[in-house]
């Protein structure tokens, strides 16, 4: 069943990709932003605020926050075909929002961790590979410091447990300029994941740290151990919480 919900045109703003080889990697600096659960209607606008003011400012972004439950439609999603019926999201209170990231369709909901670096690409040469393939590894560095062994799988971004997805990357890049970014699952239902076909991958199962680990683990552990990873691999400054007006 398709549920045609809107209009299904959007601008795309990703630049083509130059690969630079000069200054591939410039010692940054970055703030971080931590709004606690919100829409992903209201995280929207955040990031597109930050994303004006980081072409203005000299520092990079690290938005970390939890969404209150939504299915996100990206780039690659031309109909919506969910596995329950088309009303069934809006009688449980789920947001469904078309999005300019790239990828398919996702769900977020709490418990889970996004990230959204708003980063000036010319850090990595304007290379957008280069850019996904470096989030793979925050993601992987920070797993591996909470005792998790996952993996990457060439031709899909996002990084792996076994045959499990344990996080998925879409961004988007507005004037070499990343937005949206990554969602971690943590502690989060994964129940509303079967309610579509996860990144458009038909079979995939979604898997959380807390299922893997075995115990409670804190978001906000995670996040910490997100900020400390996400200055090692971009070899970014960290500059503390940022004073957002």
């Amino acid at each position: 069943m398709s549920c045609f919900l809107y209009p299904l045109e959007l601008i795309d703003y990703s630049p083509k990709l130059n690969y630079r080889k000069k200054n591939r990697f410039r010692m940054n600096r970055f703030y971080t932003l931590r709004p606690g659960r919100i829409s992903y209607r209201s995280g929207l606008v955040l990031q597109t605020e930050l994303v004006a003011r980081r072409l203005k400012e000299e520092a990079d972004f690290l938005i970390l926050l939890e969404h209150t439950p939504v299915v996100t439609l990206g780039r690659g999603v031309r109909s919506f075909n969910p596995l329950v019926p088309c009303d069934f999201f809006s009688r449980n209170g789920i947001d469904v929002v078309k999005v300019e990231r790239g990828g398919d369709v996702t769900f977020h909901g709490p418990g889970q961790v996004v990230g959204y670096p708003i980063v000036k690409l010319d850090v990595v040469g304007r290379d957008l590979h280069l850019y996904l393939r470096m989030l793979e590894k925050v993601l992987l560095d920070v797993v591996a410091r909470l005792g998790v062994s996952a993996r990457t799988v060439e031709g899909r971004t996002g990084i792996w447990v076994g045959e499990k997805k344990l996080a998925s990357i879409g961004v988007a890049v507005r004037r070499w300029v990343s937005w949206h970014g990554f969602a971690l699952n943590v502690r989060n239902d994964l129940s509303g994941f079967e309610t579509i076909v996860p990144c458009g991958l038909e079979g995939v199962e979604m898997i959380s740290l807390e299922e893997i680990i075995g115990r409670d683990i804190s978001l906000e552990t995670v996040e910490e151990e997100l900020v400390h990873s996400f200055g090692r691999i971009f070899q970014a400054e960290y500059l503390g919480e940022y004073e957002y007006h």
